[in-house]
């Protein structure tokens, strides 16, 4: 798994000095180094691309990384709206976001994901594509929330779901969220307002589409 995505990252991706930035400004602020690797980075710019996203919800902002990726991809009217539970960490996401020239059309709730999420909804707030990359026991409380203010037709694409592979891998040491991601990916296959797929890209991307 390590070696395929170090050969789709070499062929298909290209150097980025402003995420390398992002990554360097996360270093310096002394967060965790969790951002979605180069290659789910494209594909998430791909996905909000080829889907026309104009309204675009991140669940886990950390310092902005896949905010751009997204960004990228929207449409040029397009707007973000990204929750993050610590209000430090929204800060800099924000200024690397204005650093790649999205800072006005990118908006940052701080709190908890599921209060923020109840907000957007008793505002009547939609949105055509959704991305969580947050904590893994809630996937399925987020899920939930963001079917309730999608649109139909909405993507959402969700990160870290082959928990490290382990999820494939019986007699594989398992990671701490290896049955919680299990038990969410079989809650996807089987929703019945959503068509999914797992893509093993990074540690994998379900993609969902609202039906």
């Amino acid at each position: 798994m390590k070696k395929i995505n170090q050969y789709i990252e070499s062929v298909f991706t290209a150097p980025d000095p402003l995420l390398d930035d992002v990554l360097a400004s996360i270093e310096e602020n002394g967060m965790r180094q969790i951002s979605v690797p180069p290659a789910s980075g494209k594909l998430l710019t791909m996905l909000a691309s080829i889907s026309g996203a104009k309204r675009v919800l991140e669940i886990g902002a950390l310092g902005g990384y896949s905010g751009i990726c997204l960004a990228r991809g929207m449409a040029e009217d397009g707007t973000l709206t990204s929750l993050e539970l610590v209000d430090d960490y929204a800060q800099l996401a924000h200024r690397n976001l204005t650093e790649a020239g999205f800072g006005d059309r990118v908006t940052y709730m701080t709190g908890p994901a599921l209060d923020c999420l109840e907000q957007l909804a008793d505002r009547d707030e939609t949105f055509d594509f959704f991305f969580i990359d947050a904590d893994k026991e809630n996937y399925e409380n987020y899920l939930e929330a963001c079917i309730r203010i999608a649109e139909n037709g909405a993507l959402i694409v969700c990160d870290n779901v082959l928990a490290r592979g382990t999820v494939a891998h019986e007699t594989a040491e398992p990671a701490w969220h290896t049955e919680t991601m299990k038990t969410f990916n079989k809650i996807l296959a089987d929703h019945p307002k959503l068509e999914s797929l797992l893509i093993p890209i990074g540690d994998g991307l379900t993609v969902s589409i609202v039906k």
